[in-house]
């Protein structure tokens, strides 16, 4: 019969599968809360969880559940493409934010799909579904369209072998559909997202480059629909990208 760590692995899996049971969803849990989403035995995750609390990556409340700890988010922001990043947008999109009182996004493409890096919630803005270190699908929003259309071929068809998720009777859910549409947010320079995730939302996206021309970033407004024309949105979304990228491309100086 395998031996206990046989069936749960090594240490710093099993502490990785406790960390994994915490989702959007699920941001406080019980010690029999995290060995059912775990997977593990309770008394792996009771002996795996004093470590984590000890550590400062778990905390545990005055009714006895416990929540990711500050210094996982700590160590989380100093992952280099998600902080250098935004240091370099962030200035960009608060004048973005600024001008238009809408919701301001910044993501970038994490396999197949969309990681947001920052957003700015504009006052009376539309309500969006995202979050920042949230992950959403690369085919729904106006970030993740631009990032698709711009990824790897291979990524490309990946993502639409698989299924498609619907969000709203507006979405599009078929190969044919996104491939139309990727190829229009290459040829125009950013795309647009119409109710596709929610029915009152309009999203307008345009890439960002590094210093190589590769695209590494998306940057979008989200607004509420028919509250503006898509080309004022993307005149005043490209013009943020084109900042960013000039932020991000370091000077040669004289």
């Amino acid at each position: 019969m395998p031996s206990a760590v046989a069936r749960t692995g090594p240490v710093v899996a099993r502490a990785l599968q406790i960390l994994g049971a915490f989702t959007p969803d699920r941001r406080s849990l019980t010690l029999s809360d995290l060995s059912r989403h775990s997977g593990l035995p309770v008394s792996t995750v009771h002996r795996l969880v004093a470590e984590l609390v000890a550590w400062g990556a778990l905390e545990r409340d005055p009714a006895g559940c416990y929540h990711i700890g500050l210094r996982l988010w700590e160590i989380g922001s100093l992952a280099p493409r998600g902080l250098g990043l935004r240091e370099a947008a962030l200035p960009y999109l608060e004048d973005l934010s600024q001008v238009t009182r809408e919701n301001v996004q910044l993501a970038v493409r994490e396999g197949t799909e969309v990681v947001f890096v920052e957003r700015i919630a504009g006052s009376g803005a539309v309500p969006v579904l995202t979050r920042v270190g949230g992950r959403f699908a690369l085919t729904a929003t106006g970030v993740g369209l631009v990032l698709l259309a711009h990824a790897p071929a291979d990524v490309q068809e990946l993502v639409l072998s698989c299924p498609i998720k619907r969000y709203t009777e507006r979405t599009m859910t078929t190969p044919h559909q996104l491939r139309v549409a990727l190829a229009d947010t290459r040829a125009r320079g950013y795309a647009i997202s119409d109710r596709q995730v929610t029915m009152d939302a309009l999203s307008v996206a345009a890439p960002i480059h590094d210093s190589h021309g590769e695209v590494v970033a998306a940057v979008s407004l989200v607004v509420h629909h028919g509250s503006a024309s898509t080309q004022a949105l993307a005149h005043l979304v490209r013009t943020s990208a084109r900042a960013i990228s000039r932020a991000l491309t370091p000077s040669t100086g004289p």
